[in-house]
């Protein structure tokens, strides 16, 4: 009589199961971490043109983040990045007190800006559309960034944690938050160039 079979009698269970795991998609495991940006290693620099002759380029100083991202599933479910207004830096010291007054940043009674995340899509192997609301002058309204993953790894030294390094950028409107100064006649321009770069810590 032929002995019973081992794949019945055991293999059967440990086929199923690998059968489930293998038809299960790898997202609905994976889940969000949180990551912090380092302020040590965060940049966010804007550019807009003055009367036609060049560019002002400036930056902000003072700002601080946090947002979740889960990797297998290439989503980003939530984030909030805050600027602080006064921080603004132009490298010429009347101009940063003009750009922190009602003309323009209105620091004294909107002393930060906001952006908080909204959606992702993902366009490309390391890059994405990131959309969020950016709360400037106390008008909240859509934006959306072009995101480029850097790089991914745990970090060679200091802290040696995962680490990730980002590059986004947008331009935005400043009308469209009410800031119409040296608009008519037009002396600064509308349009403003963002960009941002900063490696985020996984908590």
């Amino acid at each position: 009589m032929n002995k019973p079979s081992i794949l019945l009698n055991y293999g059967r269970p440990a086929c199923v199961a690998a059968l489930i795991l293998a038809l299960t998609p790898l997202h609905l495991s994976a889940e969000p971490r949180k990551f912090n940006i380092d302020d040590e290693h965060f940049s966010i620099a804007f550019e807009i043109d003055h009367l036609g002759y060049a560019n002002v380029i400036g930056l902000f100083l003072e700002a601080e983040g946090a947002f979740e991202y889960d990797a297998e599933a290439r989503t980003v479910p939530s984030g909030k990045v805050t600027v602080k207004s006064e921080s603004v830096f132009t490298n010429h010291e009347k101009r940063d007190d003009h750009v922190r007054n009602d003309d323009f940043l209105d620091a004294d009674k909107y002393p930060e800006v906001e952006f908080t995340v909204t959606d992702f899509a993902t366009t490309g192997e390391n890059t994405g559309e990131l959309t969020g609301d950016l709360t400037l002058l106390g008008k909240t309204r859509p934006v959306t960034l072009d995101v480029t993953l850097n790089k991914a790894a745990v970090y060679p030294f200091g802290h040696e944690e995962y680490t990730l390094g980002i590059s986004a950028s947008t331009t935005i409107k400043r009308s469209e938050w009410g800031m119409t100064y040296a608009l008519d006649p037009l002396m600064v321009g509308d349009e403003v160039n963002l960009s941002f770069e900063f490696e985020a810590i996984r908590q």
